[in-house]
């Protein structure tokens, strides 16, 4: 069965290969490569945002959430990652009028605010997105496992080598171009899966209720997601070069409405399945997966599309991050003439601590929640940028003010400042609404005060 499995596997990913390359332009620019500049579609658009936000993670997030937290929570966490197309659909019209040469979200905070608030968002948005890509990679490792003879490692490399093969030649046309139909074969299956999954289900018992916890803790948990989720995914570069790559405002509009209402769906199903798995009286497991727990209950031959499904999410989500990552350092270099070969071993360099982390089988939840945190601490100001009251002092201001109220409500509850900064590491590696939104509030409250008593001094054009 192992052969088998491989050799799908393998021909799952020779195909992503082929059709990045396809789509790459041989003679294309360095601006090319990192942008796309105005050549997206709105449908492309759509199913782009679709594909490079899911990950392995909705296999394992959304059915916890679902199953043991309820309907409520399931929903903010749907709402939460489809809000980041959505306020770049409606924001980045902006963003492109007033920066129409923009590559990446360092830019936008240099021309907001100059080259040390670029440093500084571009230093938290690569740390994100490595942590997102050591994140996912341990994920298809652990999957692989769970679900095959493969060896997990084998795996691991094969998703990260051919995703780098074909991000590193064709740079953002070739995610594009995946993406597209990663799209709809991530639908497909997920529906198959589901639904063979669904119909070998235990009859509800009669006693059967959707799982909940008390409506006040189901909307802290709710809300703590939504912001975790938004802040961080806006610090997604792979995000904000598509609000360059599309063809106008419209089409990026369009597509990120129709990117955020397909994610909805998306988690929604996932999570709906983990409520029904938890309803069933099926075993989660220990430590509990739900959906994987459906898959027990499934005919044997079902494994394989599932891993199939999988490694499809893995290998859009990874291939996004990687010519996000290439695409920040390289605009953050402050050397627009640098050329395509540097962007391309910018991508190598970077994947290869990666790989690294992800073969050690090591969680990376609590750095995931702490890279949360710092994206939550700063987005408000960055986001004002375009505000002409801003000044890099408020947004600076801004910023240490959100890091402080995070660590506040910790530092009040224990009466140290000490326990304050240790709740907000997430110790327990469990998202919390305090630091999130003590972070949030003081931030944006901080920026809009200083840049409303000492506003910019002369006009600025961005």
């Amino acid at each position: 069965m192992s052969y088998l499995t491989s050799a799908v596997l393998g021909a799952a990913l020779l195909c992503f290969a082929l059709l990045g390359l396809r789509a790459r332009r041989a003679d294309g620019p360095l601006d090319d490569y990192v942008t796309a500049r105005n050549s997206q579609s709105a449908s492309t658009l759509g199913l782009s945002f679709l594909a490079s936000g899911m990950g392995a993670w909705i296999l394992f997030a959304p059915p916890e959430i679902g199953a043991f937290v309820g309907p409520v929570a399931l929903a903010g966490y749907a709402i939460g990652s489809a809000l980041p197309f959505i306020v770049l659909g409606l924001y980045g019209p902006a963003i492109r009028r007033h920066l129409p040469e923009g590559r990446s979200i360092g830019e936008f905070a240099e021309a907001c605010y100059g080259a040390g608030v670029r440093r500084w968002v571009s230093l938290i948005s690569i740390l994100y997105m490595a942590c997102f890509l050591a994140a996912e990679l341990t994920a298809i490792g652990a999957i692989t496992a769970l679900l095959s003879d493969v060896p997990p490692a084998l795996v691991v490399i094969g998703v990260a080598v051919t995703t780098l093969l074909y991000t590193a030649i064709g740079g953002l046309r070739a995610s594009l171009a995946t993406d597209r139909w990663q799209a709809w074969l991530l639908i497909v299956l997920l529906l198959v899966v589901g639904g063979v999954a669904l119909v070998r289900l235990p009859e509800m018992p009669v006693q059967a209720a959707l799982p909940a916890i008390p409506v006040g803790s189901a909307l802290g948990v709710a809300l703590t997601l939504i912001i975790a989720v938004t802040a961080a995914n806006l610090f997604h570069q792979g995000y904000w070069q598509r609000v360059w790559a599309a063809r106008d405002e419209r089409a990026l509009n369009r597509g990120a409405w129709l990117g955020g209402a397909t994610t909805v769906a998306v988690v929604a199903l996932v999570g709906g399945l983990g409520m029904l798995a938890a309803m069933s009286g099926v075993s989660l497991g220990e430590p509990p997966i739900p959906f994987f727990a459906l898959l027990a209950e499934a005919p044997g031959w079902l494994a394989l599309p599932a891993l199939v499904l999988a490694v499809t999410l893995v290998a859009s989500s990874v291939d996004t991050l990687q010519n996000g990552i290439a695409s920040l350092a390289v605009a953050g270099s402050g050397r627009r003439g640098l050329s395509i070969g540097a962007a391309r071993l910018v991508t190598v360099v970077l994947m290869v601590p990666v790989v690294i982390v992800a073969l050690q089988g090591l969680s990376v939840l609590r750095l995931f929640l702490i890279a949360d945190l710092l994206c939550a601490a700063i987005v408000v100001p960055v986001l004002l940028g375009l505000w002409q009251r801003m000044t890099p002092l408020a947004a600076v201001a801004g910023g240490v003010a959100g890091m402080l109220g995070a660590i506040l409500p910790g530092w009040v509850a224990y009466g140290s400042a000490a326990a304050g900064v240790l709740a907000a590491s997430f110790p327990d590696s469990i998202p919390t609404l305090p630091p999130f939104l003590g972070a949030l509030v003081a931030s944006t409250l901080v920026s809009l005060t200083i840049a409303w008593l000492k506003p910019r001094a002369m006009p600025r054009t961005v």
